[in-house]
């Protein structure tokens, strides 16, 4: 059994059986420079409760799964240096060998569903790296939402990714793909990509629905409920994508691969965007967070 430690606020809201959101924590260590990691991280805490739910920021710290981070965890965890960055394939090492690490999609799911927590808000997901067809980039988040019952919810996939065959890959998986309100399936930064969403619910009380149906029918994995941005926020597809193709462009010639291409491209998309980028990100990560505390309370409601 794993040793989770539940910072005092989880711990009071599991014991009262309210609603709890999970978090990533790549954001703070690989996100954005200190402090500005710890502002918008604490933001997106406040947004969460504000929205009536708790926030639950997920992390390893010296061997030690973290399930709510306290303040001064949070504020340490943004000021260190050389933090882990955990997936599926090395969560159970890092822990295994008392180190410390942030979570991302695929592992923050796995902390969430061991905690017994249900609903996970972020950024965007992972998927296929464009090039996948020789390079096999395939991100670990796809398999995750096929594997593990947890709702999450995005603003789409990266849009540096191949998002078209990120989404045959999920639905070959069997994951419900949701659009919150729209046809369209968001396109990360901007609110309308030309891709159909899947499937289309309006409220989070059908999606609370959704996520519990598909427990009843002993479906395995998740749903990824795709939120789009708010258009004041948004950065238009049109003038994205001139932006994206440069920046693979440059990764190309540079012979950036594995994972340091993912950093690489949204560090140069923040250059080329004079930081609009980094302004559109945090708008949807705190939108994300809101939309998934509705959730969370919805699903807590079906259950009493």
């Amino acid at each position: 059994m794993i040793d989770i430690k539940y910072s005092a606020e989880v711990q009071a809201a599991k014991s009262a059986g309210t609603a709890i959101v999970a978090l990533e924590s790549t954001i703070i260590t690989h996100g954005m420079p200190y402090p500005q990691n710890i502002e918008v991280a604490a933001q997106v805490e406040q947004d969460i409760r504000d929205a009536g739910a708790t926030p639950a920021t997920i992390a390893v710290l010296d061997g030690h799964l973290h399930v709510g981070l306290e303040a001064d965890q949070l504020k340490a965890l943004g000021q260190a240096k050389n933090v882990a960055k955990l997936s599926r394939a090395d969560f159970a090492a890092c822990l295994a060998c008392g180190g410390t690490g942030a979570t991302t999609v695929a592992a923050t799911m796995i902390a969430a569903h061991l905690a017994g927590i249900d609903v996970f808000a972020t950024g965007g997901i992972g998927g296929v790296h464009k090039g996948a067809d020789q390079s096999f980039d395939i991100s670990a988040d796809l398999l995750e939402l096929a594997a593990t019952p947890v709702t999450v919810v995005a603003a789409g996939a990266k849009a540096i990714l191949d998002v078209p065959k990120t989404l045959e890959v999920l639905e070959t998986q069997g994951v419900p793909v949701i659009g919150y309100g729209q046809d369209s399936f968001p396109g990360f930064w901007s609110s309308q990509s030309n891709l159909a969403a899947p499937l289309r619910m309006d409220d989070a009380a059908q999606i609370a629905r959704a996520h519990v149906m598909r427990q009843a029918l002993g479906l395995p994995g998740g749903q990824l409920i795709a939120n789009p941005i708010p258009k004041s926020d948004e950065i238009a597809a049109d003038i994205l994508a001139p932006i994206i193709d440069q920046a693979q462009s440059e990764a190309d010639s540079q012979g950036v691969s594995g994972k340091a291409v993912t950093p690489f491209l949204l560090q140069r998309i923040f250059e080329l965007t004079e930081g609009r980028s980094l302004t559109a990100n945090i708008a949807l990560v705190r939108n994300n967070a809101r939309l998934a505390a509705q959730i969370a309370q919805q699903l807590i409601a079906l259950r009493q």
